[in-house]
């Protein structure tokens, strides 16, 4: 089976590339992080373009055409997240108003986990939470954090009065969850490519002793050892969003692997940019830090990597026996 992205997938990827890094950059997570600045690209804007919406019934796209955005909104560190766009697609299924109001802007909407600070909760106004197996939609209070990654949103929610949307949602709210851990992973994909990008050409730049750093073996493989986990990587986000869309009862494993996988290379690829770059890249001017600090969060969101490779052992055993 080819896993590989076809011309389509390409020309969407060039796009959403396009778009994001007009308005999206380390520069501006930067401005976000010191001055509270403004995230971008921004709620209107992500709803605007047309790639925050792509697996709305009504748009034609699939969870793999979101992975191929997500991917361009990690390298970038865009922010809100295409993860809570992602989750409320599943979770709105079938109602259209809500999904109406998401897409022309009116709505702005979080997913509320109960083990951890809310992402995406600055600047929403509408939050989905499962409370005693039902899918329940209403208002809440935040508590922004100090944050680590302003482009993450993170906040501790109150919720309000809420509605019952789905009296039986379990079912429903396990596949947003899976469909999300996929959609991180793409973004820390996209984010770890990025950061090995970023060494390899600095390594190729960078001079010590009349010769480019690049050229000793020690650079060399621990540029390597990172390019082959963004590889795996890469493999394994686009077998959970191929699964995503056509084969739910692989979803389980290739989503918890992708999430595991997610965590650990970026925050490796993040270290190894870092050290790369040497007495420079040590400094928190440098924009390896953000991406640091990216890892940092998103290696607990939606449950961390040890709680995903457990997930990954449990379910490949039961598969085996």
């Amino acid at each position: 089976m080819n896993f590989d992205l076809d011309t389509e997938h390409l020309d969407l990827a060039a796009a959403a590339r396009e778009f994001l890094s007009a308005s999206a950059s380390p520069a501006a997570a930067r401005a976000a992080l010191d001055g509270g600045a403004a995230v971008r690209p921004g709620r209107e804007e992500l709803v605007k373009s047309g790639f925050a919406t792509i697996t709305w019934p009504d748009s034609g796209g699939s969870v793999l055409h979101l992975a191929v955005v997500a991917e361009q909104a990690g390298r970038v560190l865009a922010g809100p997240s295409l993860v809570t766009y992602a989750r409320a697609a599943v979770l709105l299924d079938g109602d259209e108003e809500r999904l109406a109001g998401i897409a022309d802007g009116s709505l702005a909407v979080a997913v509320v986990d109960d083990d951890g600070p809310v992402l995406d909760a600055a600047g929403a106004t509408t939050f989905l939470a499962l409370r005693d197996g039902a899918l329940v939609c209403g208002p809440g209070e935040v508590t922004v954090r100090a944050p680590i990654d302003a482009t993450r949103g993170l906040g501790d929610v109150a919720l309000g009065e809420t509605t019952v949307l789905v009296p039986d949602a379990a079912a429903r709210w396990r596949r947003a969850d899976r469909v999300g851990r996929t959609i991180l992973a793409a973004e820390g994909l996209g984010a770890a490519a990025c950061l090995l990008d970023m060494g390899v050409a600095y390594a190729g730049q960078r001079q010590a002793f009349g010769r480019a750093i690049g050229s000793y073996q020690a650079v060399k493989h621990m540029l390597v050892d990172v390019y082959v986990e963004v590889e795996q990587l890469r493999s394994l986000v686009w077998w959970a969003a191929w699964a995503a869309d056509h084969a739910p009862g692989e979803l389980p494993l290739a989503a918890a692997a992708a999430k595991a996988a997610a965590a650990t290379t970026l925050e490796h690829a993040a270290e190894t940019a870092i050290q790369v770059h040497g007495g420079a890249g040590f400094t928190w001017e440098h924009d390896a830090h953000l991406y640091w600090r990216r890892a940092k969060v998103d290696r607990f969101l939606l449950g961390d990597d040890t709680a995903a490779f457990d997930e990954v052992a449990r379910l490949a055993m039961g598969a085996a026996s």
